[in-house]
């Protein structure tokens, strides 16, 4: 839990996914202004200098002017019928849900990433402590030999072999390291932190099957709530929403509009009479009525994109629908499976290590050779690390299930957390 805590602060993709869901909520206010009225200032000053030099100034005295305006106009206008603008706020609220899914399904994403790379490293530490297990027996096993040859009880042969078998798995604890030290890396890329020391899984544990117990229960949960689907399922009720709002281009528009400003001119800049200026104020209420006749087929060409848009929509619903089945079919079978072959490879552990006990002791009285026991310690090495394996991808499928069908909740981290230990 300290770890996950830790990613929820540090990831930087789940933070992105954060910001993605600030920005899409976003768009509920701005489908709704479009139903909302608009009120706009305008102002404006504006200086200027005139000069009329009259041909005849005993008709037409000439005269220069250096008239100055000021003037502001406030616009009100507030839709009356825009189906247009309906349809975008319908769509709004669709795209507000979507961006809540798409975060709902990266927290669940973190939590299986954090799971993931924190069972890593428990795998690589699990991989590396068997390698110097078996680098420690196969030691034992080397200097036995040696000294079986040197009085005469032994062949320079089991020298030999359990000489190239030491040479090997030191080969393999020098990457058993690396892995370990690169599995560390990917957890302090989603944590930023770097830890000492992670609890392991306490060995008795024991791993419950899914619940419910039936594979087509889980698909029917994905196929009806799982995120990917409830984001593919906005995404085409949106697209229908578009292809209607496109065809709502040949529809007229109406709003009603006021308008109210004031003008003032400090000199006429046309009459040499009366060169006084004047103050003028203006308010207009009314109607504005729009038809779209003909736009060059624009309309027609948008109409029939999102037509086709729409019918894709319904396809990635579909598509996600039938993936979010066959990976709730695979992850199932995965638990199942691997709670299984935990039951096997525990049991496979007890006849591994009688067979090691039986090697060993037909060694010493000459009935075994060298390589027999080597093979012995291998295969009882190689069980307990396939087994603490198996009960880590376990783990995490059962994870994998939980979250295809969006059930995967922090509460299923503090259980896994029960069953931790030094």
């Amino acid at each position: 839990m300290q770890v996950y805590r830790d990613a929820q602060r540090y990831d930087a993709v789940y933070s992105a996914a954060r910001q993605t869901l600030a920005a899409g909520r976003e768009r509920l206010p701005q489908g709704r202004a479009l139903l909302l009225p608009n009120l706009n200032l305008s102002a404006n000053a504006q200086a200027a200098r005139l000069e009329s030099d009259s041909r005849n100034t005993a008709l037409t005295p000439s005269f220069t002017r250096e008239p100055r305006t000021l003037g502001y106009t406030v616009t009100f206008a507030q839709p009356i019928y825009r189906p247009q603008n309906y349809l975008q706020y319908k769509q709004s609220e669709l795209q507000v849900m979507q961006a809540e899914a798409t975060f709902a399904q990266a927290g669940q994403d973190l939590i299986v990433r954090t799971a993931q790379a924190y069972f890593d490293v428990l795998a690589a530490l699990d991989t590396l402590e068997v390698v110097r297990s078996q680098k420690a027996a196969t030691g034992e096993q080397l200097a036995a030999a040696k000294r079986n040859f040197e009085v005469g009880t032994a062949t320079i042969t089991d020298t030999h072999e359990a000489q190239s078998r030491f040479d090997l798995i030191s080969a393999q604890e020098i990457a058993a390291l690396n892995d370990l030290q690169s599995k560390h890396q990917a957890l302090q890329l989603i944590t930023g932190k770097a830890y000492k020391e992670l609890k392991g899984l306490r060995p008795e544990v024991k791993l419950a099957p899914p619940n419910p117990e039936n594979m087509e229960s889980w698909v029917e949960l994905s196929e009806k709530q799982g995120y990917p689907v409830v984001i593919a399922d906005a995404g085409a009720e949106i697209a229908a929403l578009e292809a209607r709002r496109a065809s709502a281009g040949h529809l007229p528009t109406l709003d009603a509009v006021a308008t109210y400003g004031q003008t003032g001119q400090s000199a006429s800049s046309t009459s040499p009479t009366s060169p006084a200026g004047a103050d003028v104020t203006t308010a207009t209420i009314g109607l504005q009525f729009a038809m779209p006749l003909y736009q060059g087929g624009a309309i027609n060409s948008r109409e029939r994109e999102a037509a086709a848009l729409s019918l894709k929509s319904k396809d990635d619903l579909e598509n996600a629908r039938r993936t979010a089945a066959v990976s709730t079919r695979q992850n199932y079978l995965l638990v199942i499976n691997g709670i299984s072959a935990i039951a096997a490879l525990e049991q496979a552990m007890i006849s591994s290590q009688s067979s090691l006990d039986s090697n060993k002791l037909g060694y010493e009285v000459g009935v075994r050779i060298n390589i027999d026991v080597l093979n012995a310690q291998q295969q009882l090495y190689s069980t307990r690390r396939d087994l603490a394996v198996a009960r880590y991808n376990t783990i995490v499928n059962q994870l994998k299930l939980k979250s295809l069908a969006a059930s995967l909740r922090e509460e299923d981290l503090d259980e896994i957390n029960r069953v931790l230990g030094p």
